[in-house]
């Protein structure tokens, strides 16, 4: 168990231990039924694009947990992506940064609430959410997503607190751990048209979900079809029979 005691605040002992057997955790019902389908959205397309690794740990609505002045606080993220964690497990209630592995990276929420509880810097017990990532998880990106509106705000970890930044020209975010891009996108996918948070690489290429591969690669196979299709006409025309084609040596 590591522990310290953050220099802003000294009355703030944090430490970090397992999340105990009898803690019961918040099972509070998803406000907005297209929070899911975002948080699966953005894993999809890392899934796909080969990005994720064993090591890696990427979870919706999960428990990350730290001890503050000997009182337990697990706070849930609608998105959390973490590098690197110690032990990997099928199945997991909760993290406990620097205990179990690395802190988390990112940390994205879905607002879909009116009391601004996202934006929480309450620090008396329980903490809001703000305080908790900034200040005790110190997670050194968190983002905001309003999906009705398609506002994302990013903010970095600089000097103890949280700065917003602008998005580049092309409205993206650069996420050195990841070494990719995220954005904002609208579309339509499983039934849901609005905004979307969309990853790129390096180079500005959309990471794309199974859909899109899958009519990706139907576009290829017609445009080979097509090639084909073309080269059997030019043959014939001059009068060259395709099927009967002599064998080079």
């Amino acid at each position: 168990m590591a522990t310290r005691i953050i220099p802003p605040y000294p009355q703030l002992v944090i430490s970090w231990q397992p999340l105990p057997q009898d803690f019961q955790l918040e099972d509070e019902p998803v406000e907005n039924t297209g929070q899911p389908i975002l948080a699966g959205a953005l894993r999809e397309s890392l899934e796909i694009s080969g990005f994720l690794q064993p090591q890696m740990l990427v979870a919706s609505n999960f428990g990350l947990c730290a001890t503050i002045n000997e009182q337990f606080i697990a706070k849930a993220p609608d998105w959390v992506y973490i590098p690197r964690v110690n032990q990997i497990l099928a199945e997991r209630k909760s993290y406990t940064p620097n205990l179990e592995g690395d802190i988390p990276a990112l940390a994205i929420e879905f607002l879909s609430d009116t009391d601004g509880s996202e934006y929480s810097v309450k620090r008396t017990y329980p903490p809001g959410k703000w305080f908790f990532y900034e200040q005790i998880l110190q997670i050194p990106i968190y983002a905001i997503f309003e999906p009705d509106s398609g506002l994302l705000e990013v903010y970095y970890l600089e000097n103890g607190h949280y700065q917003l930044k602008l998005p580049d020209e092309n409205g993206r975010h650069w996420i050195d751990s990841m070494g990719l891009f995220i954005g904002t996108w609208q579309g339509t996918k499983e039934g849901r048209t609005g905004y979307w948070l969309r990853w790129w690489d390096g180079d500005g290429n959309l990471l794309p979900w199974a859909v899109e591969q899958i009519e990706q690669e139907r576009q290829r196979a017609e445009q080979e079809r097509q090639k084909n299709e073309q080269l059997i006409a030019f043959l014939q025309a001059q009068g060259i029979d395709p099927n009967n084609l002599p064998m080079g040596e």
